[in-house]
């Protein structure tokens, strides 16, 4: 199983990125975002359902921050808008089994002028 984030970077307070996560090697159940900022611990961002059919959010990025997968592909994404300085963190993408969940190696996003 491999599951690889990208697209993350260094973006102005206020702008957009979008991640991207590609996971092969199974079938995978729902799917979800993480983050770890430093001195911080790890953070649930988002999760989504096999279907797409359920999304969860948290308080801290409902509103500005959006879930969605390509099953087609075996492609999860997480379209961030209005990022705000405290939004900076590796970023994690985690795969799920009906035994297992697997994790990507992280991507980093800066947030800052």
């Amino acid at each position: 199983v491999q599951v690889v984030e990208s697209g993350g970077g260094l973006v102005q307070p206020g702008g957009s990125l979008r991640l991207s996560c590609a996971a092969s090697g199974s079938t995978f159940t729902h799917m979800s975002w993480y983050r770890q900022a430093p001195g911080k611990e790890r953070e649930l961002v988002a999760t989504i359902t096999s279907t797409g059919g359920t999304t969860i959010y948290p308080d801290s990025v409902k509103g500005r921050f959006t879930i969605s997968r390509d099953n087609a592909k075996n492609l999860v994404y997480l379209q961030m808008n209005s990022l705000k300085p405290e939004d900076t963190a590796v970023y994690y993408c985690t795969a799920a089994t009906r035994a297992f969940m697997y994790w990507g190696q992280g991507t980093q996003v800066t947030v800052s002028s």
